[in-house]
């Protein structure tokens, strides 16, 4: 793939006003471990360079750093309902159906899922490690958004770059809290994507896109905490409506 800093999820192109995008590690202004569109602003890279960067990402997408809704994650399932831009604490799903306002969470092997409803101008970012997934995350802000009156029908699913089955090694304790997961050898492999994919589809959600990105084995691409050792910056996954000019 080219440079690019963002990716966009294609099933999100055909809606107007509709801003939706996982960005990569380039295009930004970060040095050394931190190289180089570090987004995380809880990694020790200089907050100016963090700053900058999320301007060049925000610029790129058409949107206003201001607008951003995001938290400090805590690989909980606590859910941010919010109309306003800002930044919370204690959050791993930010949930909006405010126009002009763009919900956004970080990442760097946890698995990023975006969801929009079209019909109700409501979308969520959500962060689901296998903590967050264990907790159902994804199935209660999706549950949240049908309860606002979304029809799963409805909803568009993006499922992000987050690190693979094939390179996801967990222990025992870990695997026995999944149905997704695979014996290799001696060791259990966990899959947080179809474990995510899964929640949705068992609510009626089919609209689903899935990334076919590892953050470890596209290292090159995107920040991985587990193949950096835990020293790395972090990607922002965000969706948002438009407000109608």
């Amino acid at each position: 793939m080219t440079h690019s800093r963002v990716i966009r999820p294609n099933i999100f192109k055909h809606i107007p006003q509709l801003v939706a995008g996982v960005s990569t590690r380039h295009g930004g202004v970060s040095l050394q471990a931190y190289q180089s569109l570090n987004l995380g602003v809880h990694t020790d890279d200089d907050p100016s360079t963090i700053t900058q960067n999320l301007s060049l990402f925000c610029s790129d997408l058409g949107i206003a750093p201001e607008s951003l809704a995001r938290s400090y994650q805590v690989h909980g399932s606590e859910i941010w309902t919010t109309s306003c831009a800002g930044y919370q604490t204690g959050f791993d799903a930010v949930l909006t159906s405010e126009q002009g306002i763009i919900a956004g969470v970080g990442i760097a092997d946890c698995c990023p899922i975006l969801l929009a409803d079209p019909v109700r101008f409501s979308v969520a970012a959500i962060h689901a490690g296998w903590k967050g997934t264990v907790a159902q995350i994804v199935s209660k802000t999706a549950s949240a958004m049908m309860a606002s009156g979304s029809n799963p029908t409805d909803i568009l699913a993006y499922i992000g770059p987050c690190i693979s089955l094939e390179h996801f090694e967990v222990g025992d304790e870990v695997a026995e809290q999944f149905e997704s997961k695979e014996k290799r050898g001696t060791r259990w492999h966990v899959d947080l994507k179809l474990a995510n994919a899964t929640q949705l589809r068992d609510l009626g959600i089919t609209q689903i896109e899935i990334s076919n990105y590892c953050t470890v084995a596209n290292n090159d691409v995107f920040y991985s905490h587990r193949k950096e050792n835990g020293t790395t910056g972090r990607m922002l996954a965000v969706i948002g409506f438009q407000r109608r000019g």
